[in-house]
């Protein structure tokens, strides 16, 4: 089980983007952090079948902007390897651990979406994960980490019945390791 909780709210600068409009981009950004904390928790999950943990995967890279970055960092070492998204996933589920419990709480916005010189919107949402992995043999690791995830926000268009529709859209972007404790 994922334990959220959302605080904060997103104040945009915008000259086009309506306070309804931007608070549904809130929530559908917040809506997309929480489906990639279930996405984690399912591919961590030992018990998950490899071919539900294939499917979880292709889902949870939807979220993400092409050629972002996942940070993964530990107790037992100074440094944070970043990996492709996909690595990152397929590293999740191949640890060396017999029970992983991933959970993700304390979701909040800590910038502005700023918006940029070719439109789109950027901001950045904080969590924090609290990583547990044990094995049979009684090797146990836990570790919390703050992450902040870049957000972004751009317009597209898409075709409905012969008819050219725009819509906002929010992506996931690199998630960067900002600390990480016992």
């Amino acid at each position: 089980m994922v334990c959220v909780l959302v605080a904060g709210n997103l104040s945009a600068q915008t000259g086009d983007i309506s306070p309804e409009r931007k608070q549904a981009i809130d929530s559908l950004a917040l809506e997309k952090v929480r489906d990639l904390s279930k996405y984690i928790s399912i591919i961590g999950n030992k018990k998950t079948a490899f071919s539900e943990a294939s499917r979880v995967m292709d889902r949870a890279e939807e979220l993400f902007a092409p050629g972002s970055e996942m940070g993964v960092s530990s107790l037992n070492r100074k440094e944070v390897n970043y990996y492709k998204v996909r690595q990152y996933f397929e590293r999740l589920m191949a640890l060396n651990y017999d029970r992983v419990s991933i959970q993700w709480y304390d979701i909040h916005y800590i910038s502005d979406l700023e918006r940029q010189p070719d439109g789109r919107y950027v901001g950045v949402v904080t969590i924090y994960q609290r990583f547990e992995g044990v094995s049979d043999d009684g090797m146990k690791y836990k570790d919390t980490t703050k992450k902040d995830i870049t957000i972004y926000v751009d317009r597209k268009k898409t075709q409905i019945a012969g008819r050219t529709v725009e819509f906002w859209d929010v992506l996931l972007g690199d998630i960067r390791v900002t600390e990480t404790g016992a």
